[in-house]
C-alpha cells in the first residue's frame, strides 16, 4: 500500500482466484487498498464474470491475456477501463502482435469505447516503435 503513495498514477494488482467469486473478493479488497489502484484480471470466462460485477461497482479493471480482438471487446462491453493484449507473446509464436493492438484501436474507435489499450509483453524497441505510431499517449507494460 505504501507504493500507492508514492506512485502518481495507477498502480496494478492483480488478483489469482480462478473462479468469479474468488476473483470479485479478491479485486473488492485490493480496491481499498487505494484510490489509484487498478485490478488486473485475467481474460476469461470466469474474469468476464468478475470484470462486470466490479465494474459495476466502479473498480478500474485492467483485463490481462488479451489475444483476439474479440476478447478486447467482450471486456471493453464488461466495464474494463484497460486490456492488456500480450504483443510480445504473440510474436513468440510467429503472430502479430502489434497487428492486434491496430484491430482493437480501430475497434474501439470505430465504437466510441473509452477503454484503453495497454501494450504488454513488450520484447523489443520495436514494439514500442510501433504503438507510438498508432497512439500518442498508448501505454506499454514491460514483462
Amino acid at each position: 500500500m505504501e507504493i500507492c503513495q508514492l506512485v502518481p498514477g495507477s498502480v496494478s494488482a492483480k488478483v489469482v482466484g480462478l473462479d468469479a467469486e474468488g476473483m470479485i473478493r479478491e479485486g473488492r479488497e485490493l480496491h481499498r487498498w487505494a484510490p489509484n489502484i487498478v485490478v488486473k484480471i485475467p481474460m476469461t470466462a470466469e474474469g468476464l464474470k468478475a470484470i462486470k460485477v466490479l465494474a459495476s461497482e466502479g473498480v478500474a479493471i485492467n483485463t490481462t491475456l488479451i489475444f483476439q480482438p474479440l476478447q478486447a471487446l467482450m471486456a471493453a462491453k464488461v466495464g474494463a477501463k484497460y486490456v492488456s493484449p500480450f504483443v510480445g507473446r504473440l510474436d513468440d509464436i510467429s503472430s502479430d502482435g502489434m497487428r492486434l493492438v491496430a484491430d482493437i484501436i480501430q475497434i474501439f474507435r470505430n465504437y466510441g469505447m473509452d477503454t484503453e489499450v495497454i501494450v504488454s509483453s513488450v520484447r523489443h524497441p520495436m514494439h514500442v516503435v510501433e504503438g507510438r505510431k498508432l497512439g500518442p499517449m498508448l501505454p506499454f507494460l514491460l514483462t
